[in-house]
């Protein structure tokens, strides 16, 4: 890819996270799940031809919101790491740690990205995610909290992949006599 094209990818990220952030109202400390195929964003199937460049674009169009805002990216790698999650420590909680490091053809572009980039990277088996984007179809849902809501953003791709959008919010419980926190909507 040109300069011109991951130019363009980083600002389609950059807008497609800026979006979600307002949408989900999305907070400091905050935790937002992304899985990304390089590979679909640019035009091929799933899996089949890593970027690092498409990575890094989109990385730092991400970041570039997530870093001021105080919110926490949570990388997911591939299905060969199981969808494991790339985050900083700080943010883990006390999830424990697992032994990988990822790679381009065995975690993906994304997750390496992050796990070269982060300060202090640990690669953990799950999280559950305040929200999320799915770049190109890589099942992001198994790292959101318990009930997720589609959020629609203006655009539907990044490059030639699809996205997919989601923010939690709490369960309701107590039924037709309970009232609700419209905050927490």
């Amino acid at each position: 890819m040109n300069i011109e094209e991951l130019d363009n990818i980083r600002l389609q990220a950059y807008n497609a996270i800026e979006e979600l952030c307002e949408k989900a109202s999305l907070k400091k400390d905050n935790i937002l799940a992304v899985g990304c195929s390089s590979s679909e964003v640019i035009g091929e199937h799933i899996g089949t031809f890593s970027s690092p460049e498409v990575a890094e674009a989109i990385y730092d169009g991400i970041q570039s919101v997530l870093i001021p805002r105080g919110i926490f990216l949570a990388a997911q790698c591939c299905e060969h790491l199981n969808r494991a999650i790339v985050i900083e420590a700080s943010a883990a909680g006390n999830s424990e740690p697992v032994n990988v490091v990822p790679q381009p053809k065995a975690g993906g572009s994304f997750a390496t990205k992050a796990y070269n980039s982060f300060i202090n990277p640990v690669v953990i088996e799950n999280i559950k995610a305040d929200a999320g984007i799915d770049i190109g179809g890589t099942l992001i849902g198994m790292h959101l909290k318990c009930v997720a809501v589609p959020v629609r953003l203006s655009m539907d791709k990044i490059g030639n992949a699809s996205i997919i959008c989601a923010r939690t919010r709490p369960k309701f419980i107590g039924g037709i006599r309970a009232a609700y926190d419209e905050n927490m909507l």
